[in-house]
C-alpha cells in the first residue's frame, strides 16, 4: 500500500515508524511494506516513495523494523521497480516500447498519460537486476526478515512476464521461460548474498494498477506455465494478488481452479491469497478449500490497523472509505480522515 510519505530522498520517516508499528501492535503476524524503489536510474514509482538503494535508506528503515519486531511480527521489505508505470520520471524503462493504457494516479502525484518507455538494453537489464540484489542486501542489513519481489500489478517484472507488454526477440522475450528469466536471475542472485534464513518471496497477479480487469488470454494454461517457472526458483512464499479486490470474480479459470490453488499445487511454496480477504466468509473459504495457507489484508488494514484484534474480540473494525486515499494517499491524510470518521461514529 504505497503511502508516498517518505522524504524526497526516499528515507523512511517517524510517521512511517508509527504507521507500521500499529499493524504489529494490532495483531497482524506478518507485515509486507509498501514498494521500495531499487535503483536511482528509473525504478521509482512515485514522489516520496521509500527506497532501498543506500546505507542511509537501510538506516532509516531500522526504527520501523525494531518497532514491528517489538510486537512480535515479521516484517518483509517489498522491492519494486515501476518500469513503464513510473509516475516519478518521464524517462521510463520497459521491456518494450509500448505505452501503458490508462492514466497516472492523482492520489500518488501523477497526472495525464504515461509516456512511451525506452526499450531496455542489456546494460539497462543488468543495472535493474543489480538494483534488486543491492536492495535485498540492504534490507537484510536493516533487519528485515525477508523481501518480496514485486512482480505483479503491472510493474517492471510483471511487464516482462506479460505477453502484450513484452515483444522482445532476445533471451528475455518470447517464451514464458524467457519472459520470466529476469525474475529468475534476480532471485538466484539475491540468494547468493543473503543468509538461507532470510525469506525471499514473490508477488504475482494478472490485474494491473492501470488495468484492473486484465486477464491472460490463455487463462489457466498461462498460469501453469508461469508457476512452473516460479517453482524452479523455489521462493519461500508466493503472494497471489487480486488487484480489484474481487477474489471470486478475478482469480478463477474455466477449469474451476483459482490462481492461488494452482500455485499451491504446482510450487509447494507457502501461498498468500489477496483480494478482499477482510470478508470473513471469503477468507474462510480460501483457507478451508486449500487455495492458500495465509491471507493478506490491504485497504481494510489501512483503515484499521487493529483489524485482527477486532475480529478476535468480536468488535467491528473501522471500515475503509476511498476518501482515505483521496485526494492524496499519504499517511497524514489517511489519519486525518480516520479521525474525522471516528469523531462521527
Amino acid at each position: 500500500m504505497s503511502r508516498v510519505s517518505a522524504t524526497a530522498e526516499g528515507l523512511a520517516t517517524a510517521d512511517m515508524d508509527a504507521y507500521y508499528a500499529a499493524f504489529a501492535k494490532g495483531g497482524f503476524s506478518m507485515i509486507i511494506t509498501e514498494g521500495n524503489y531499487t535503483d536511482e536510474i528509473a525504478s521509482r514509482g512515485y514522489r516520496h516513495q521509500p527506497g532501498l538503494t543506500t546505507t542511509a535508506h537501510a538506516a532509516a528503515w531500522q526504527p520501523v523494523v525494531k518497532l514491528v519486531k517489538t510486537h512480535g511480527a515479521l516484517i518483509i521489505a517489498q522491492l519494486m521497480h515501476a518500469g513503464a508505470l513510473s509516475q516519478y520520471t518521464e524517462k521510463t524503462l520497459a521491456p518494450s516500447a509500448i505505452q501503458p493504457v490508462g492514466v497516472k494516479m492523482v492520489q500518488y502525484g501523477g497526472t495525464g498519460a504515461f509516456p512511451f518507455p525506452k526499450v531496455m538494453s542489456p546494460e539497462d537489464i543488468r543495472a535493474a537486476k543489480d538494483g534488486f540484489v543491492n536492495a535485498a542486501r540492504l534490507a537484510f542489513q536493516a533487519g528485515f526478515d525477508g523481501v518480496e519481489l514485486h512482480m505483479a500489478n503491472g510493474y517492471l517484472l510483471d511487464q516482462f512476464l506479460t505477453p502484450e507488454l513484452n515483444i522482445r526477440d532476445d533471451q528475455y522475450g518470447g517464451s514464458t521461460g524467457n519472459r520470466f528469466r529476469l525474475a529468475a536471475e534476480i532471485i538466484q542472485a539475491i540468494r547468493a548474498v543473503v543468509p538461507a534464513r532470510f525469506l525471499v518471496g514473490v508477488r504475482l497477479s494478472e490485474g494491473k494498477v492501470n488495468d484492473l480487469r486484465y486477464r491472460w488470454k490463455d487463462g489457466a494454461a498461462m498460469a501453469v506455465e508461469v508457476l512452473e517457472e516460479v517453482r524452479k526458483t523455489a521462493p519461500d512464499f508466493i503472494h497471489i494478488a487480486v488487484q480489484s479486490g474481487e477474489w471470486e470474480r478475478d482469480s478463477f479459470y474455466g477449469n474451476g481452479a483459482s490462481y492461488a490453488a494452482l500455485a499451491k499445487q504446482i510450487t509447494g511454496s507457502v501461498i498468500i491469497a489477496n483480494g478482499g480477504m477482510h470478508q470473513l466468509t471469503r477468507a474462510a473459504r480460501v483457507l478451508e478449500e486449500s487455495h492458500a495457507d495465509l491471507v493478506s489484508i490491504g485497504k481494510a488494514a489501512l483503515a484499521d490497523p487493529a483489524w485482527p484484534l477486532h475480529i478476535l474480540n468480536g468488535t467491528s473494525p473501522l471500515a475503509f472509505h476511498p476518501d482515505m486515499l483521496w485526494p492524496e494517499a499519504t499517511i497524514q491524510h489517511t489519519n486525518e480522515v480516520i479521525k474525522s470518521v471516528q469523531a462521527v461514529v
